[in-house]
């Protein structure tokens, strides 16, 4: 399968640069996978789509303040992304004018009243361009606090801002490690939670801390050819448990964003049965992929060739999806991480 085969012309003003003035108010598309056929309906009418035979799904990782500004020795300023922390307490990050930034290079990082807060060293570079980094003192959550940023997606073209910190999160979020929101849960309010509660739906939480692949395009000819990013995914006991428990019982399994599809799928063996515990995966799913637990999907619009287009491809069929997308942009749905959203049942 070719990369272009997933192409198509999104005019750049239907590219959302700011959430809608109140959360919950954006525009959905039903898309039903079987017959092909999408209808135009609005966020609030998303209890009526799903009912008492529904589990919904949700990733709860909260987004950290992963984007941080380092001076450099002669006084330059390097953006750093803080993608994940190993065992050692170092960080993996990707790092501006990459090429520059070479191991032994020591940056220091002040909090917005230019107090110095810490000082890191780049210790290796990765085959990827990512680099590793090594402070002089463990990391807690207050130095992303004092010296972070929302890590607004680039294709959004402004700073971030205070409105940000709580439109770029899910209600739910509750567990720190993402460095971008997993976005079709930001349509929820806590009154539309509740109207999906009253359905008699039961909604599960999982965790998987959104990673680099999320930026990054496939840049292969070849879908085949793309290697993903490993993300960190976390599935507890009683959550498998329930999930296990509503499969036998034959109630459909509504994931809430391409996070939770990845999660539930790298979770499940090909058993069929859902296995608790923590993990990283790389899972790429594309058109062929068999799902093991996922019936339905919440998701936004994607971007033309990336893999979560490939990801819903596969979920509600290629034709289907590229024609769905085709309306969007005619009834001039908006797109991306702060775009309305897409129901694929």
């Amino acid at each position: 399968m070719l990369t272009r085969d997933y192409y198509f012309d999104l005019p750049d003003d239907l590219i959302a640069q700011v959430p809608t003035e109140r959360r919950g108010d954006e525009r959905l598309l039903h898309l039903d996978k079987a017959s092909g056929r999408y209808e135009d309906l609005m966020m609030k009418d998303f209890p009526s789509l799903i009912g008492s035979d529904c589990v919904m799904v949700v990733n709860n990782s909260r987004v950290r303040k992963a984007r941080c500004y380092g001076i450099t020795e002669n006084g330059g300023q390097v953006e750093f992304l803080f993608l994940e922390e190993m065992e050692d307490h170092s960080w993996i990050a990707m790092v501006s004018k990459a090429k520059k930034q070479k191991p032994g290079r020591t940056y220091r990082f002040l909090d917005r009243d230019g107090r110095l807060v810490e000082v890191a060293t780049i210790v290796q570079t990765f085959e990827d361009g990512t680099k590793k980094v090594v402070f002089e003192h463990e990391l807690d959550e207050d130095f992303f606090t004092r010296c972070g940023h929302v890590p607004l997606p680039p294709y959004i073209k402004r700073e971030d801002d205070f409105s940000d910190e709580t439109r770029y999160q899910t209600i739910y979020a509750s567990r720190e490690g993402s460095v971008a929101s997993p976005t079709a849960g930001l349509h929820f309010t806590s009154a539309l939670m509740d109207e999906v509660r009253a359905k008699g739906v039961d909604i599960l939480e999982v965790t998987l801390h959104v990673g680099a692949g999320t930026f990054l395009p496939v840049r292969s000819q070849n879908i085949e050819d793309h290697h993903m990013h490993f993300e960190r995914y976390t599935v507890d006991e009683d959550v498998a448990a329930r999930l296990n428990r509503a499969k036998a019982e034959g109630r459909r399994i509504v994931a809430v964003g391409t996070t939770s599809v990845r999660t539930l799928e790298s979770a499940t063996g090909e058993d069929g049965i859902v296995r608790a515990g923590t993990g990283r995966t790389n899972i790429f799913i594309y058109p062929g992929y068999r799902f093991k637990t996922v019936d339905c999907l919440l998701t936004n619009f994607h971007t033309p060739e990336s893999t979560l287009l490939m990801l819903v491809s596969a979920l509600a069929g290629k034709d289907n999806i590229m024609k769905a997308y085709e309306h969007a942009i005619s009834r001039r749905y908006r797109f991306y991480s702060y775009g309305d959203a897409m129901f694929i049942s």
